[in-house]
């Protein structure tokens, strides 16, 4: 390996695209991930280590959905991300090792890894990923990408408006020609965490039990909006953190099959017009659910009726406008002209349709307003992954790795080269 240039289809590079709520990992080439790792672990610390070391306890954890789903008693649910970015490098390290030996079968020492960061990523933190990728895991080579830039290639784009909603924020990223345009990026703290949290306060008012399947042992089946009839599986007491990721699970199971985005601002006569959807919870406990559905992803548009909500956060629409006008004059057509939406948000129903019409309004007549929102749920959530995928097989970008010669020549200065 030369230089670090890699041969064409041989590569076999690994894609680790990281977010808040999952962490999806494959093969470049591939249509989509091989795994998907919750970045959430279950951490606890084991008392037996302490008794043969007399020292303090040493730290246990358990990776990946599964064993996460076992209910231990001292075990606490931890991210290891904070704003879109690594926080907590340990469990990441636990995490990447997990994923190579358990869910890839692979060597790292075999396969260049192309990583994804989010446009805000900081570059000691760049350095960090750099430095541990290389030292610890001895990687042949690597690069680090923006997720935006790779969601707007998953897409046929180099130019593009990237609307990411994901579980922390929501995000309108301008990209031009690869490269992020950084002081165009606009950020809304609405995402997918929220309107869980709107969820479960709708719920909770409506007297609705929100035990998770995991702590029911038995339920009889009852009519519409009787109370539930379930027996308490036996086991130690969960620890709250265990148990409000439990919640949380079951909440955004919740929103997938029964939330939807109204055409435009929420009107309540509409939305009671619109046909009902039946949910049941894990207690046995069921119920048709009507204009809510509509109502509690409106926030994520119009955040003006939210309580505990600022005037000064904004819609998604209000996010793209604001971010194309902090943007130079001659790239502003070709923006509007590629609005590309991303993010397991965007697996909505209702969520492009309602993001056109809030921007047809807002569009100066003379540029023309595009959306472009994959047909599958899967190709919008794994928007990056797919960018990342299609990049590592190109032929012309195998020039761009950074090698381990390089690194070991140059050190950290090798970043520089990723845009």
């Amino acid at each position: 390996m030369s230089g670090g240039v890699y041969g064409g289809d041989e590569v076999g590079a690994i894609i680790f695209d990281i977010g808040h709520q999952s962490l999806r990992v494959g093969y470049g080439g591939e249509d989509s991930p091989k795994a998907e790792v919750p970045t959430s672990l279950g951490v606890w610390e084991d008392a037996a280590d302490q008794q043969q070391d007399n020292q303090t306890n040493k730290k246990r954890f358990n990776i990946d959905t599964t064993a996460i789903q076992v209910r231990k008693k001292d075990m606490e649910i931890v991210s290891l991300m904070k704003d879109g970015m690594i926080e907590d490098w340990d469990m990441f390290e636990k995490l990447a090792e997990y994923t190579y030996k358990n869910r890839l079968h692979a060597v790292a020492e075999h396969h260049p890894i192309l990583m994804t960061e989010c446009p805000w990523n900081t570059r000691f933190k760049r350095e960090k990923l750099l430095e541990l990728m290389f030292e610890k895991f001895n990687v042949p080579a690597m690069y680090i990408c923006k997720n935006a830039v790779l969601a707007a290639y998953a897409n046929g784009r180099s130019t593009a408006m990237v609307v990411d909603s994901g579980a922390t924020h929501t995000s309108a990223v301008p990209v031009h020609d690869g490269y992020v345009i950084t002081q165009g990026i606009v950020k809304s703290p609405l995402g997918g965490d929220f309107i869980t949290m709107q969820c479960k306060q709708f719920l909770e008012d409506k007297d609705i039990d929100l035990t998770p399947a995991y702590l029911v042992a038995s339920k009889d089946v009852v009519r519409e909006q009787d109370p539930p009839r379930w027996t308490r599986r036996p086991g130690p007491e969960p620890t709250t953190s265990w148990l409000n990721h439990m919640v949380r699970e079951l909440l955004q199971d919740f929103q997938t099959n029964t939330l939807q985005i109204s055409d435009g601002p929420y009107d309540e006569d509409i939305a009671n017009s619109l046909p009902m959807k039946r949910y049941e919870f894990p207690t046995g406990y069921n119920d048709d659910f009507g204009s809510a559905r509509l109502m509690i992803p409106e926030a994520l548009f119009d955040p003006s009726n939210v309580k505990g909500v600022g005037a000064s956060i904004l819609g998604v629409g209000p996010l793209v406008t604001t971010s194309v006008g902090m943007c130079d004059m001659d790239i502003r057509p070709s923006l509007y002209g590629s609005v590309v939406v991303t993010g397991g948000n965007s697996c909505l129903a209702g969520f492009s349709d309602r993001l056109n019409r809030d921007l047809v309004s807002k569009t100066p007549p003379s540029m023309r307003l595009k959306i472009i929102c994959a047909n599958s749920s899967s190709e919008r959530r794994y928007g990056a992954w797919i960018g990342g995928s299609i990049l590592s097989s190109l032929g012309s970008f195998q020039q761009m790795w950074l090698s381990r010669q390089e690194y070991e020549e140059s050190g950290k200065l090798i970043l520089d080269r990723c845009s």
